[in-house]
């Protein structure tokens, strides 16, 4: 409960914002509500930015952002993976509520071809916002499904999620979009292929010198099966590649597919200027714009202008050249008189990876002091992130939080703000943290936070408000390498279960005030407060549970197994070819 004192203060100020009145200048009752600009990179890790720490990256853009606004350090995912997070931050709810979670491995949205993905009955803000009148836009990444039962029923699409606008790509970057080193998909599904084009190719041999040397009898037609199974498997594995890039690396406007393959090398310049024409025809009306940066996820696709100009290699460059995508967002804002009517807000999905190693190139990027990254489970390093909230005259410049926060606090906060109502018919995880920005209170709203990994709880943080500690137990941790590339035994994301995965009973204790990097375990001998600490813990596991229902896990095999009739193609399948685009224009020359 809130001390009246700031009860009512924090009234005021809701009552003044809903309303368009700032608390520094209470004029004009008539203010529209404020724009909303929610800037997510992709993969990024939070020691890379120089507000948090880094030295060595030029990130002046989102350093500019923290000195004119509000930073948060500790702020969280809801999973430490795309596509789970990703609901989570759209909902204001944790993802196995949605069914945006598996429970096999599947560990995100395999294919553009599924018929998985965020469910119609879900609610994002960008619903919420286009019943109150705003203009909404998702320009960039998605990822969270597109169709169900055909190739253009869009029952996942983000124009059946409450956005007005879609413009990017529905799954996700991928080193195979270039057939890269690194691969996701492609070859894994080379060595399967070739393993069973050798089989059936022996197979067929063998018969054959049998049938020759009259060793076996009967009619050649095994042979010419398995010799046509052979040649089969092989043309599939030689092409299985470009059908990958045909299959999943795309670009959309709305229902209309514009590019397939993408040609990345003019990427950059179509987002910028769809961002550009989206804010340009909005600018009128209170407009909702959710840009979701393909950077700086693999294979790090950067324009030759930043090639070879950062001292951290191709993932420096990359993530340079997403500081200056932002720092170009932002000066459209100021073009077009927008920047003290509009919240912009950064953040990322979840950390770095540590697994995007090849020899002794690192392609992924740093979390700083925290331990792990991306896919590993509830370590610090792949759940948290950065996270910059800034609206000129009404939030605080310069002003840092260490308070425990949420990807899913955006959900209830953009709500309220633009005049919704949270609703009250489903659980919603976040908390609305305009309080906390203004300063109007002094501690976050989560006591405990939890973080899952698939369906399974990995790990429960506890912001003991009496004392002033943090506490974080993990019931189970993947066993990685942190030297390196952190590799989990060379799979490509760490496991959430099985002989890789250790469990600990009693759990592994850490005092995150006082140990961050969760570098020293407590045990009952070295810390007093061990079973205290997690009794209390586990008995709000158990609330939490209480208020789960069973869903469909909209990740498990039979949602996310790649299905002919679902995929999306601009002309015949498979030949899937088009080029709407033409020639963006060439990018403006980078300021030293």
């Amino acid at each position: 409960m809130l001390p009246r004192e700031h009860s009512w203060s924090w009234l005021a100020v809701t009552v003044g914002v809903l309303l368009g009145v700032r608390p520094s200048a209470c004029g004009d009752l008539s203010g529209a509500r404020p724009n909303i600009l929610l800037l997510m990179a992709d993969d990024f890790g939070i020691g890379d930015i120089g507000c948090y720490g880094n030295n060595s990256i030029r990130t002046p853009n989102i350093d500019r952002l923290a000195e004119d606004g509000v930073t948060l350090t500790q702020h969280l995912a809801a999973a430490s993976v795309c596509t789970p997070s990703r609901a989570a931050f759209l909902t204001g709810r944790y993802p196995l509520r949605s069914g945006m979670v598996s429970s096999n491995g599947y560990r995100v949205l395999q294919w553009t071809g599924v018929s998985g993905g965020l469910p119609t009955n879900e609610t994002t803000f960008a619903k919420i916002l286009k019943d109150r009148g705003y203009a909404t836009g998702l320009i960039g990444k998605w990822h969270l499904g597109l169709n169900c039962d055909s190739s253009n029923d869009h029952c996942h699409h983000p124009l059946n999620h409450g956005f007005d606008h879609f413009y990017g790509m529905p799954f996700s970057m991928m080193g195979d979009c270039v057939h890269w080193e690194l691969s996701e998909k492609r070859a894994g599904m080379e060595h399967k292929l070739n393993v069973c084009f050798q089989i059936m190719a022996f197979a067929a041999l063998t018969l054959t010198a049998g049938k020759l040397t009259r060793l076996t009898s009967g009619s050649w037609t095994p042979v010419i099966w398995l010799t046509t199974a052979a040649f089969l498997f092989f043309m599939t594995s030689y092409f299985v590649g470009v059908l990958i890039v045909h299959a999943d690396c795309f670009l959309m406007r709305n229902h209309t597919i514009t590019e397939q393959p993408m040609h990345f090398q003019r990427t950059t310049s179509l987002i910028l200027k769809e961002v550009s024409s989206f804010v340009q025809r909005n600018k009128h009306r209170p407009f909702l714009l959710f840009v979701s940066f393909l950077h700086v996820h693999t294979p790090l696709i950067t324009t030759e202008t930043f090639r070879g100009k950062s001292v951290h290699g191709l993932y420096g460059d990359n993530t340079e050249e997403m500081d200056w995508m932002l720092g170009q967002i932002l000066d459209t804002l100021d073009m077009e008189g927008l920047t003290n009517s509009t919240l912009v807000y950064f953040t990322s999905d979840h950390g770095g990876s540590l697994e995007a190693q090849l020899r002794n190139h690192q392609y992924g990027g740093w979390n700083g002091i925290y331990k792990g990254g991306k896919g590993m489970g509830g370590w610090e390093g792949g759940i948290r992130v950065p996270g910059i909230f800034r609206w000129p005259g009404v939030l605080p410049a310069g002003r840092v939080i260490h308070e425990p926060t949420s990807l899913m606090d955006v959900f209830p906060t953009v709500v309220q703000l633009g005049g919704g109502e949270v609703p009250q018919d489903r659980v919603i995880d976040g908390r609305d943290l305009l309080p906390l920005l203004l300063g109007t209170v002094q501690h976050s709203d989560h006591e405990f936070l939890l973080h899952y990994c698939e369906n399974l709880l990995h790990a429960v943080r506890w912001h003991q408000r009496d004392g002033g500690r943090l506490w974080k137990v993990h019931y189970r941790t993947p066993v990685f390498h942190p030297e390196g590339a952190g590799a989990c035994y060379g799979r490509g994301v760490c496991p959430c279960s099985g002989d890789h995965v250790a469990h600990h009973d009693p759990p592994l204790l850490f005092d995150l005030s006082r140990d961050p990097a969760e570098a020293h375990a407590l045990t009952p001998d070295t810390e007093p407060l061990f079973y205290q600490v997690t009794d209390t813990i586990a008995r709000a596991v158990e609330a939490h549970r209480r208020t789960l229902s069973p869903v469909r896990l909209q990740l498990d095999t039979w949602g996310n197994i790649w299905t002919p009739w679902l995929q999306p193609c601009c002309g015949r399948f498979p030949l899937c070819w088009c080029d709407q685009e033409g020639d963006p224009g060439s990018l403006p020359a980078r300021e030293n």
